[in-house]
């Protein structure tokens, strides 16, 4: 369908000029008219095709601006770990192990030991349940790992191997191996599970596709490595690559993204260079979060900085120098400083060196200090942020950092300095569905009402306006397509999403209900519910 006009529905364009509009030309996956059905109709031939959608709601297509793609697709085929319970997820194991034939791994992602009563597992409940296969579970947080002692085994972990740098072994009272691993001493066991192959990982990410359409996303963020790029490629010179992907470079790339010249911004409608993924600290559910204070009820830790300030402006200078910008994970407020005091050294020598002003990210931005809330803003830093977290991890935080949590996940502060926010859910972190999301940002409330009725530190709910364009225009500015992603306005790209019910007159408690009857991409109805 080359063209058409789409009219009878409110159509929220996400343009102040014009908030809302009646009808929409589209011309070769464009808009190219926004108004009354009269003035969108003159910009079409007579005799274009009308669509009527029956007075619906539409809404620009929405972006996760922080997700693994190769990871959350893939993960569709591990166990699902998030359970209430231990006994569950070892139940799903043990189902698990009588469809796969002995000796081959068992992949399972989602378990919180924060929620279970017992906490973490080891390694011989993963026996009992699996003896003939190898296990290897993924956190929730992607920031440990379970294991059971055939996995031991074959990454040759016993009670002499040390810890890797950055990483920790958990270890009994005799010093052996639990089967629990925490950051990089995942990797000891990661690197002798048999990798999925480029052309799995291609089809696993195209059969991901319908599953993001039918949650209302046109567009995402990715922070896998090299496999989900080629993997990307390949889909879009196939012309089967239907979202709009903006792709980062892991710092191990740095050497060889510079020498090739790439930029962010460099690419297709479809796929685009992002920026340069760090990582300065860990995650609040192992405690490896690096924190100014030691966590609450253990004085021996507060977290581990993997990068300081100085190591940031070492790297960011020659990203800089190539025009990648820098996306930084950093969750506790030590690690959000350190980011924090590099950018603005960053910030400085683009204006000495008459550089771009590139758009630098924090991912995650979790927690920070008070006296730190308003340098996102002093040095225009955009806050990528995941709403989903919020509500996911209060209970976590309030255990671990006590009165500190006031300025965790601090949206309406962040956004009251002038700091901008993109969301996105860190999937398979948590679910990609942007409408949780975005009830999650509103209210402060899991689906259940949970924790009042005003949420948790109520003073940090976002409009609904507000949540919105941090999953539409904002995104679209991240990365550097503000002129023809986000809006639904002349000029840009037919990205749109069409709701039975309007977000804007419905309880904000119901706001994660929703979910698409139709998502188009430039122009193509790509899913119908």
């Amino acid at each position: 369908m080359k063209l058409f006009l789409l009219y009878n529905a409110t159509f929220y364009t996400l343009n102040p000029a014009q908030p809302t509009v009646q009808a929409l030309a589209v011309w070769d996956g464009k808009i190219v008219a926004a108004g009354t059905v009269e003035e969108a109709e003159t910009a079409l031939p007579a005799g274009a095709p009308r669509i009527n959608l029956n007075g619906l709601t539409v809404l620009p297509g929405l972006t996760d601006s922080h997700l693994h793609l190769q990871h959350f697709a893939l993960a569709l085929q591990y166990v699902d770990c998030e359970t209430d319970t231990r006994a569950e997820c070892l139940l799903r194991v043990q189902h698990k192990a009588k469809s796969t034939p002995p000796q081959n791994w068992i992949r399972g992602h989602g378990w919180n030991q924060n929620v279970w009563e017992e906490g973490f597992g080891n390694a011989h409940l993963l026996d009992q349940v699996a003896p003939h296969h190898p296990v290897y579970l993924t956190a929730k947080s992607l920031h440990a790992a379970w294991v059971n002692s055939l996995a031991l085994q074959a990454a040759g972990i016993d009670r002499n191997t040390p810890d890797p740098p950055d990483g920790r072994i958990q270890r009994d009272e005799s010093g052996n191996p639990t089967g629990i691993l925490f950051e990089s001493a995942m990797g000891l066991v990661e690197k002798v599970i048999p990798e999925a192959t480029l052309p799995q990982i291609r089809q696993a990410i195209e059969d991901a596709q319908p599953h993001l359409w039918g949650m209302g996303l046109t567009g995402v963020h990715d922070f896998d490595r090299r496999q989900c790029f080629m993997a990307l490629q390949e889909l879009e010179q196939a012309g089967r690559l239907k979202l709009r992907v903006v792709k980062s470079i892991p710092l191990e790339n740095l050497n060889e993204a510079v020498e090739v010249g790439l930029r962010s911004g460099f690419g297709s409608q479809w796929l685009r260079i992002g920026s340069l993924k760090c990582f300065a600290d860990g995650a609040l559910g192992p405690q490896t979060a690096a924190m100014l204070q030691p966590y609450e009820g253990n004085a021996s830790e507060s977290g581990i900085l993997f990068l300081d300030s100085e190591e940031i402006v070492e790297i960011g200078q020659r990203a800089a120098a190539s025009g990648l910008s820098l996306a930084i994970h950093a969750i506790g407020d030590r690690a959000n400083h350190e980011v924090l005091k590099a950018y603005a050294q960053l910030r400085q020598f683009e204006k000495q060196e008459a550089r771009p002003h590139l758009r630098h990210r924090i991912e995650h931005v979790q927690v920070l200090h008070p006296d730190h809330l308003s340098l996102m803003a002093q040095y225009d830093i955009i806050a990528s942020m995941q709403p989903i977290h919020t509500t996911s991890d209060m209970d976590i935080a309030d255990r671990h950092w006590g009165k500190r949590s006031r300025f965790a996940y601090a949206f309406q502060t962040l956004a009251g300095l002038g700091t901008r926010l993109t969301f996105g859910s860190d999937a398979p972190v948590e679910s990609p569905n942007p409408f949780w999301g975005i009830h999650a940002a509103v209210t402060r409330q899991r689906h259940s009402g949970y924790p009042a009725p005003d949420g948790w530190y109520p003073q940090e709910r976002l409009s609904l306006q507000q949540a919105l364009e941090a999953y539409t225009i904002n995104p679209a500015y991240t990365a550097g397509r503000e002129r023809e992603l986000g809006k639904l306005q002349p000029g840009y790209y037919a990205d749109l999403i069409v709701l039975e019910e309007d977000p804007f007159y419905i309880p904000a408690e119901h706001l994660y209900e929703l979910r698409p009857l139709k998502t188009m991409i430039a122009g193509e109805w790509v899913w119908e519910r």
